[in-house]
């Protein structure tokens, strides 16, 4: 039976015709230093196919406002009637893409069977290029998306300020709050908290769960002097879970373009085996290599965490089972 997934979102992309046209969302980023330059709007994205790898088109853009959400989209995010999911994709993601994964990640755990997992998505597009993966990783396009990814910090930051009342409102009323960056996403994930933090903002709890997924980050992100990199996510997230995999052949490309700097998401975190410095009950370390429960190649490889049942499922527990602090 057809469905219909709303896609609550933010893009700091570049807007070159109507913005209710999903097709004007470009890959250049609008002003960095302007937050009120970002686009707020809600997707409306038909026929998610969960077991394609290219899923759903946007039917709709509605709702569009310039520097926060509209009044309807805040009401609609305060007062959810379920859990709140802000997404945040990867390299090599057009704007489409990465509103219909959001779609595409909405279902898939919610498909899981468990309650908590059956979220409301919120979506942040940065200006990915949105080209294909291909053999052998295309240097200048990935370069250019690290730059725009890094580029985002301030503009990140601005939507994580906006979404905080919202959040809190939501939270109030039962809801928790997970946070899900894939890939790249963890490296404007990164900007914007260092940027949180170095613009004298306070720890708040924006998130009961942040999941790292197949991270193209440095694995030494932690081990920065605060506010450096993530090392001062523990401040905006309750809990936090790195999915990381040996297996990653994407990420094996990405150590080589970055001279050899390992990646979060190949082995974990640097000193991840030491408990004092990474808690057990704060951070969930989850080794995904051997997972082989879905359709296995170069760049499957990298997106275990919506493909394979067993990364899904994990997900969707710790969805289902809050940190006792």
């Amino acid at each position: 039976m057809p469905t219909t997934t709303t896609v609550y979102f933010a893009t700091n992309r570049v807007v070159s015709g109507s913005p209710e046209d999903w097709q004007s969302y470009g890959t250049s980023i609008v002003s960095p230093s302007d937050p009120g330059a970002v686009t707020y709007g809600t997707a409306f994205v038909d026929n998610t196919d969960l077991t394609a790898d290219k899923t759903g088109m946007i039917e709709s853009i509605q709702n569009v406002n310039l520097g926060g959400f509209g009044p309807q989209a805040i009401a609609d995010l305060s007062q959810p009637a379920r859990n709140l999911l802000v997404f945040i994709h990867g390299f090599d993601n057009s704007f489409e893409a990465a509103i219909t994964r959001a779609a595409f990640n909405r279902e898939w755990f919610a498909g899981s069977g468990e309650p908590e997992a059956d979220t409301t998505v919120i979506a942040f597009s940065w200006p990915s290029l949105g080209k294909v993966i291909t053999l052998p990783l295309p240097f200048a396009d990935y370069r250019r998306d690290q730059v725009m990814a890094g580029q985002s910090s301030i503009q990140f930051m601005s939507f994580f300020a906006n979404l905080d009342p919202i959040l809190q409102q939501a939270r109030a009323a039962g809801s928790r709050i997970f946070l899900l960056a894939h890939s790249m996403g963890n490296l404007a994930l990164q900007a914007a908290v260092e940027s949180w933090f170095s613009h004298g903002r306070s720890s708040t709890l924006l998130f009961d769960e942040a999941f790292l997924a197949a991270a193209d980050e440095r694995y030494d992100t932690f081990e920065f002097p605060p506010p450096g990199h993530l090392s001062d996510l523990d401040r905006l997230a309750n809990r936090i879970s790195i999915y990381f995999s040996t297996a990653d052949a994407v990420l094996g490309l990405s150590t080589a373009i970055n001279l050899g700097a390992q990646r979060l998401g190949q082995e974990g975190p640097q000193h991840r085996f030491d408990t004092s410095r990474f808690p057990p009950s704060q951070y969930r370390m989850v080794d995904c290599s051997g997972f082989r429960d879905y359709d296995f190649n170069f760049a499957s490889s990298h997106q275990y965490y919506r493909r394979s049942p067993s990364a899904r499922s994990d997900i969707a527990q710790t969805m289902a089972t809050p940190r006792i602090v």
